[in-house]
């Protein structure tokens, strides 16, 4: 695992990204996962989801989901 420096910049804290993690984009999307930052490209935000859906096994699913019974609600 690398490491990297936090630092102030005027008002704003800053991550100096490493050479081996640049992206091209000026802008990026940023989400925080409890306590792990994700920075995501704005040109392909999905790309992350569909390149994992590939390292999933073709039997991921071949006892069913385990998907719990449906709930009773009032209409609203």
């Amino acid at each position: 695992m690398h490491t990297t420096k936090v630092f102030k910049s005027g008002n704003s804290q800053a991550v100096r990204i490493p050479k081996e993690y640049t992206f091209e984009e000026k802008e990026l999307y940023i989400q925080r996962v409890g306590s792990v930052l994700v920075l995501s490209s704005m040109s392909t935000p999905w790309s992350s989801l569909r390149d994992s859906l590939e390292k999933f096994s073709d039997d991921v699913f071949s006892d069913g989901r385990m998907q719990p019974d449906d709930q009773d609600r009032e209409n609203l």
